[in-house]
């Protein structure tokens, strides 16, 4: 059974957190949210499920929230993954134009030969994106389509991951009766959410920091040059805290959200923070620049990292737009201030944007793969569901490669 047709569900399985998106599809392409649900994440390990019954449990409580508040039942969704298994890499296909004249047949071969390189058996396509196409050396065509030549090439990225993290996502989704029309990559989503046509045109890095891990997605002329999953997030801040203040997990992840600063030198030296002690110890008062101190080494360290791998790529001399961030973790202050002086670019804090409802609900960083995942749906909704429970991911491909061509070109 899928959702109703003006329906489009997001589902984001998060190291810290799961979230339901429920959203409904408006006049002109507007996309309006009208049901949230979210629940702690118990099952997860830097973005990969390791308990499947916790998971299981947690993607239900989240459902029967977003359910109560939408008025709806929910069947289909599009679920997020991520997880340094996550591996992306671009791709060069070229095939000969049989009829002198570009046709829809000829751009199928040509992404079907770019696709065609060695996989290992236990890791699985996510992810086709075109970036450009050639003809007869013609380069920079986004539309290949009715253009006369002899020869095409396609370029393209190509997302992978491993098969069983794919399955057990889908496996935990159909234990609470749900179907998964599509699973996602969880910062192609985020990009959905926050970032502008002209920031992907001009060259923009999207740097998505969750619970578990750190998604890096790079864009320019409009397509994704390249990505990459670090095994970092904010839940090594919570650890950090957790081990520098001495305080329990829970604790150290209250005083994060309510007293943590990215930047020692935006906090007062006359400020404090009351601190839980174990054991039944009585409350310690400790500065609030300690704490800063520890939020900004742990900080510092994810940035150089991720400016590391765009450096790697190729590609941080064509980021005009610079950097956004988005995710949980960045709600802290100086979040970016930090990044302008690691990234020695612009850096701005992404917000979900191109959608109506429920606005202020998720107007926050933290719901930034949620909100995607919903627009990614509505986006690709004129196809059907496709039930996939044991079906392989490749399967899909091309249907969504059908997809893209259809909005983007």
């Amino acid at each position: 059974m899928a959702n109703r047709p003006d329906i489009v569900v997001g589902l984001d399985i998060g190291t810290t957190k799961i979230a339901v998106i429920v959203a409904q599809r408006g006049m002109g392409g507007k996309v309006d949210v009208i049901g949230i649900g979210t629940h702690p994440s118990k099952g997860l390990r830097k973005g990969v499920v390791i308990n499947i019954e916790a998971t299981v449990e947690s993607i239900r409580a989240a459902v029967e929230e977003a359910e109560l508040m939408a008025g709806c039942e929910i069947s289909t969704v599009y679920a997020g993954i991520a997880g340094s298994h996550i591996k992306g890499f671009n791709s060069h296909g070229i095939v000969a134009v049989k009829s002198k004249e570009v046709t829809g047949k000829d751009v199928e071969r040509v992404i079907d030969a770019a696709r065609a390189v060695a996989i290992p058996m236990d890791r699985e396509i996510l992810h086709i994106l075109p970036q450009e196409y050639i003809v007869d050396e013609q380069d920079g065509i986004r539309e290949p389509i009715g253009m006369s030549g002899v020869r095409l090439e396609a370029k393209v990225h190509i997302v992978t991951g491993a098969v069983a993290s794919a399955q057990n996502i889908v496996k935990s989704a159909n234990r609470v009766g749900l179907s998964v029309s599509d699973i996602v990559l969880e910062s192609i989503a985020s990009a959905e959410a926050v970032l502008s046509p002209e920031e992907k045109e001009l060259g923009v890095a999207l740097v998505d920091i969750g619970g578990g891990t750190t998604d890096i997605t790079l864009f320019h002329a409009g397509a994704v040059k390249h990505t990459a999953v670090l095994p970092l997030g904010g839940n090594h801040l919570t650890n950090d805290i957790s081990n520098g203040l001495r305080t329990p997990a829970s604790s150290a992840e209250e005083i994060k959200r309510r007293y943590g600063s990215a930047l020692r030198s935006l906090v007062h030296s006359s400020e404090t923070v009351e601190v839980p002690s174990t054991g039944g110890r009585e409350a310690r008062v400790m500065s609030r620049q300690l704490l800063a101190e520890i939020v900004e080494a742990r900080m510092e360290e994810i940035y150089t990292l991720v400016h590391r791998e765009i450096v790697r790529s190729g590609f941080d001399e064509f980021l005009t737009a610079g950097v956004v961030l988005t995710g949980g973790t960045v709600q802290l202050e100086g979040a970016a201030e930090l990044g302008e002086q690691i990234f020695q670019m612009p850096v701005r804090v992404g917000v979900p944007t191109h959608i109506g409802g429920l606005v202020d609900i998720v107007s926050s960083p933290a719901y930034s793969t949620g909100v995607g995942l919903v627009l990614y749906g509505a986006r690709d909704g004129e196809r059907a569901a496709i039930r996939h429970s044991g079906q392989n991911i490749l399967y899909r491909v091309k249907a969504r490669m059908q997809d893209w061509f259809s909005s983007h070109f």
